[in-house]
């Protein structure tokens, strides 16, 4: 049976607008479904990882940069430990379903 992680989150800083935060994840993790309530803008610092949403997969790595729309559900799978910025409106929250 497959063991579904959250991933470490740590907020890095925040604006008037926009926070920063670090997602920390090791290689095997499949992090469960969740959104944000805003768009959110992914940089990956590195490590590898497929994103998978219902209208397709990405597959992240160290340089990458990729879009979130809003309240767009997706899942992460770490292949090689990876680090990220997250990058979303102050008032963005992300939920986990």
């Amino acid at each position: 049976m497959e063991v579904l992680t959250k991933p470490e989150l740590t907020h890095l800083e925040t604006g008037n607008a926009m926070k920063v935060l670090e997602i920390v994840g090791r290689a095997g993790m499949r992090m469960p479904p969740h959104h944000s309530t805003a768009e959110t803008v992914i940089v990956v610092k590195e490590g590898l990882a497929l994103l998978t949403m219902p209208d397709g997969d990405q597959l992240l790595s160290k340089g990458d940069s990729f879009i979130i729309p809003a309240k767009k559900e997706h899942t992460l799978k770490i292949q090689k430990d990876f680090k990220a910025l997250a990058i979303m409106a102050v008032t963005s929250e992300i939920n986990f379903i």
